[in-house]
């Protein structure tokens, strides 16, 4: 489906005047629930309700009011309001441009694609290659909806994106909340922090290799519950409050970039053997088996999530079941070397922490 224009406009820079048209760029697509009377299943209805005359107000009764006190209100009629909004204008003046790196990201709110108006394409590949030359963004003010906001319009791919911004008065001062400031790092803590950094640097940005899970699980667990089939409730994951070593954990987990990069000579040579191309899918009794001939107890949630999340894998990525296979062979063995090896366990207890297995789609495919 083609892209519709939500709105149309005017970039004014300097004397040059760029006609545009305004898209979304991006919306939610989280899941959303409604809620339903238990006993027919009907769609509730939203209703206001007045506590003081303890009746149901119809939306023609209500006028808007500001609290300038506790409990103390000023009404507004619509028409006063309306009387406050801005002239209708169309027109986004290019105030200044400043470099992107200087605008904090906290002050992003929404962003829009723009595109050229008739008779605008060539103004506006103008100023599109001139951001992009000069590297600079462009502060502007426009009225959306009678109310004056600040945008950043910046270059993108060849085109123009609009970002609506929060005025300095609407955010919070991050001074008011407490940051650690008292906190006394140990030596070799901060050198240690920075390596881990290093381990995990990518070069680029790739959104597509992050996904909503959550919003899986649900969609999946919708199918059951159409389909008429019995479901099975997770065990609540349990979160870690907090570090108990932290130089113990930072060391743990560059040990396991390390072993990622450079696999142990005293791996098993199994590491590259991949399972028959006859044998089928893995099972999650397969894959707790196979977890559990390490010596290593895993949580049922972490076990659970971790399977989960390599079946996905293979959906997404189309693997061949001797390849995700061969993946939890993989695993097996290497837990079997972590339990084998005091230097990376430890003293630490036989239960397995869920960061030192694959959990995500995202973790199996680096693994």
């Amino acid at each position: 489906m083609a892209a519709r224009a939500i709105s149309s406009g005017t970039i004014s820079f300097g004397l040059v005047s760029i006609p545009i048209k305004l898209y979304t760029a991006a919306s939610s697509s989280g899941i959303a629930f409604n809620f339903l009377h238990n006993r027919c299943g009907s769609r509730m209805k939203q209703q206001q309700f007045c506590p003081v005359c303890e009746e149901i107000v119809q939306r023609s009764d209500l006028v808007r009011g500001y609290e300038f006190a506790k409990n103390q209100y000023v009404r507004f009629e619509n028409d006063e309001l309306k009387a406050l909004e801005e002239e209708t204008s169309k027109v986004i003046e290019l105030e200044e441009f400043v470099p992107l790196e200087k605008v904090d990201p906290v002050y992003f709110e929404k962003t829009y694609y723009l595109g050229p108006d008739k008779g605008g394409d060539k103004a506006y590949r103008l100023l599109a290659d001139a951001m992009t030359e000069s590297n600079r963004v462009a502060l502007a003010k426009y009225v959306m909806r009678g109310k004056e906001g600040l945008v950043l319009i910046r270059a993108v791919q060849g085109g123009l994106m609009l970002h609506t911004m929060y005025y300095a008065d609407e955010v919070r001062d991050f001074e008011e909340i407490d940051r650690g400031q008292t906190v006394q790092l140990k030596d070799g803590e901060l050198d240690l922090a920075v390596r881990l950094i290093d381990e995990l640097v990518r070069k680029e940005f790739h959104p597509e290799n992050y996904h909503d899970e959550y919003k899986t699980r649900v969609l999946r667990l919708v199918e059951q519950k159409v389909e008429g089939k019995e479901v099975t409730a997770l065990e609540p994951q349990v979160r870690q409050s907090q570090v108990v070593d932290l130089m113990e954990a930072l060391k743990a987990s560059l040990e396991k970039q390390d072993g990622a990069a450079k696999p142990k000579a005293t791996r098993p040579a199994a590491r590259t053997r991949k399972a028959p191309e006859a044998a089928g899918e893995v099972t999650f009794d397969e894959f707790q088996v196979a977890v559990n001939e390490s010596g290593l107890e895993v949580g049922a949630a972490e076990l659970k999530k971790s399977y989960n999340g390599l079946t996905s894998l293979g959906k997404r990525k189309k693997l061949a079941p001797a390849d995700v296979r061969g993946k939890v062979v993989n695993l097996r063995k290497d837990l079997e070397v972590i339990r084998s090896d005091p230097e990376l366990f430890g003293d630490a207890p036989k239960k397995l922490k869920a960061a030192r297995i694959p959990l995500t789609a995202r973790d199996w495919e680096r693994y």
